[in-house]
């Protein structure tokens, strides 16, 4: 009898970075994999560096520059490659499961392969109607696209972080690849578009299910988790598929790195000395120099100090905070609550071209 399993899989190209999200994740899917000892999993990666790879069972997909650029398609739109990539694969496969790098599994893929059924459309999640979006540019084209008789304002909008359909559903892509090579000269600043379209594909014809139980897609907060699984990656580099590596990953969690709230209500009443625009800059340097049980959220501290910087600068952009960033590091307060730490700070900060 023919394996009836829907497929995983992965698009990975450009930067180091992408790829260390994907080895990690691949990693989580064979470690969750444990749980549901019967499941034969397997999984695809479409790639521009095979080598990547090697010591995974996983089926390599080489990906040249060329082809690279053409799935990018008229508008030179890189996410446009998701699904161009994507229908490849079901042109060869009965059910495949595409998922983002930046993902890693909280139970067995087993759980996510009964959510691919024919009718329906597995995503990531489901992120409420055209008419609830934040983004003025979608508000904008809602009118010529209810003209159009493309979507309406109960049109539900997704995240795209993980995309499971059937092959017989596999027309969706086609439709999605059209309608987004029709859209970007118009909606050109809106990244997601993507996303957007493939919930304009959907309507009225598939079903949305969403799978935010059983997968965490870092897409927020991505320094921190990040460094969690860097420092996996860092630990296990020569040996990734061992029991140690494997187990490891457990303790990779999707809860934020933050201190227990006893610790967190004792720093924020330390802060209250300092200037109000310091005191929340303060808090995430401190939240980088706790001492986490975690080996891995305890990785996360540089990650913290890096968006202490930058989101005490977003916080400000009118006051040229980024120029005083050294003098709050030399505040009298925040250096003896900072004490040994202050040097790896400045130090990092530095090396990140932050101070």
């Amino acid at each position: 009898m023919a394996n009836t399993t829907p497929s995983l899989a992965y698009l990975t190209y450009g930067r180091e970075t992408y790829h260390q999200e994907a080895l990690f994740s691949i990693a989580s899917a064979l470690s969750r994999a444990r749980e549901t000892p019967t499941l034969s999993l397997d999984i695809h990666v479409v790639t521009d560096q095979p080598r990547h790879y090697a010591a995974l069972p996983v089926q390599v997909h080489p990906l040249d520059a060329d082809t690279l650029a053409a799935w990018f398609g008229p508008h030179n739109y890189h996410f446009r490659a998701k699904h161009v990539a994507l229908r490849r694969l079901l042109d060869e496969l009965p059910s495949v499961v595409l998922v983002d790098t930046d993902t890693f599994f909280l139970t067995s893929p087993a759980h996510l392969f009964e959510r691919v059924r024919t009718g329906q459309m597995l995503c990531n999640a489901i992120n409420g109607t055209l008419a609830d979006t934040p983004q003025a540019i979608y508000r904008h084209l809602t009118p010529e696209l209810k003209a159009r008789g493309l979507a309406d304002e109960h049109m539900p909008l997704l995240n795209s972080g993980v995309i499971g359909l059937t092959s017989t559903n596999a027309d969706l892509l086609d439709r999605s690849l059209e309608l987004m090579d029709d859209l970007y000269p118009i909606a050109r600043s809106a990244f997601n578009l993507e996303e957007f379209v493939l919930a304009m594909a959907a309507y009225g014809k598939l079903e949305l299910v969403g799978c935010t139980d059983l997968i965490h897609h870092y897409w927020s907060r991505k320094q921190l988790f990040r460094a969690k699984t860097l420092a996996w990656l860092n630990k296990h580099r020569d040996s990734l598929l061992s029991t140690p590596a494997l187990d490891d990953i457990l303790l990779v969690t999707d809860r934020l790195p933050r201190p227990p709230r006893a610790a967190r209500l004792i720093y924020k009443l330390r802060t209250l000395p300092l200037p109000a625009p310091m005191r929340q800059f303060s808090l995430e340097l401190l939240y980088g120099c706790h001492e986490y049980d975690n080996e891995f959220d305890k990785a996360c501290g540089p990650a913290w100090w890096e968006k202490a910087a930058t989101n005490a600068i977003e916080r400000h952009p009118d006051q040229s905070v980024e120029a005083q960033l050294g003098d709050w590091l030399n505040h009298r307060v925040l250096r003896q609550l900072l004490g040994s730490r202050l040097e790896d700070i400045r130090q990092h900060l530095r090396q990140q071209n932050l101070l």
